[in-house]
């Protein structure tokens, strides 16, 4: 149960964590020492390496979830039900790092890359401005899946602790 337990909060920390690390640190340093077009193709590929790590951490927590229940069930642990706020949080999480993985991140990459290949201006400025609303939309999703992970996280942690305290959850 606790090996369950520790390796959600791993997962969730590197889902978490790797998002706070990439928004403060990363991003930052790529704009404020590469030009524009070699700092969004640099992130580009730093969200794909953060997009497969999600997906490892999607797995694990899917996995550990699942073997949780299971032990539960049969009666090989107690207190390791998933209550209905895991459930809802980690399938909201799920949906929306699908969506981003799958649809808004790839044509956010793809408009990206005409906005580089344009040569005239005007097509240019539309071609930016086509991206950035892609791109902001996108964002908005990484920072919901961003509160949403702390959100599992103090679950998580307040349920862990209080089976650790002898209480059920």
């Amino acid at each position: 149960m606790h090996t369950c337990y520790t390796a959600e909060l791993l997962a969730l920390s590197i889902w978490t964590g790797g998002l706070v690390v990439i928004v403060a640190s990363v991003i930052p340093a790529a704009f404020n020492s590469l030009t524009m077009e070699v700092g969004g193709r640099f992130l580009t590929r730093v969200f794909d390496g953060y997009n497969r790590a999600t997906l490892g951490a999607i797995l694990v927590l899917v996995a550990s979830s699942v073997i949780r229940e299971c032990a539960t069930r049969v009666g090989r642990m107690s207190g390791g039900r998933l209550t209905r706020m895991e459930v809802l949080l980690l399938s909201t999480m799920i949906v929306i790092g699908a969506l981003i993985m799958v649809v808004w991140g790839p044509q956010s990459v793809a408009l990206q890359e005409e906005a580089f290949a344009a040569k005239e201006e005007e097509a240019r400025k539309l071609a930016y401005a086509a991206f950035f609303r892609t791109h902001t939309a996108v964002r908005g999703l990484y920072l919901l899946n961003l509160a949403l992970g702390i959100a599992l996280l103090a679950v998580k942690v307040r349920a862990w602790t209080a089976l650790r305290g002898g209480k059920e959850t």
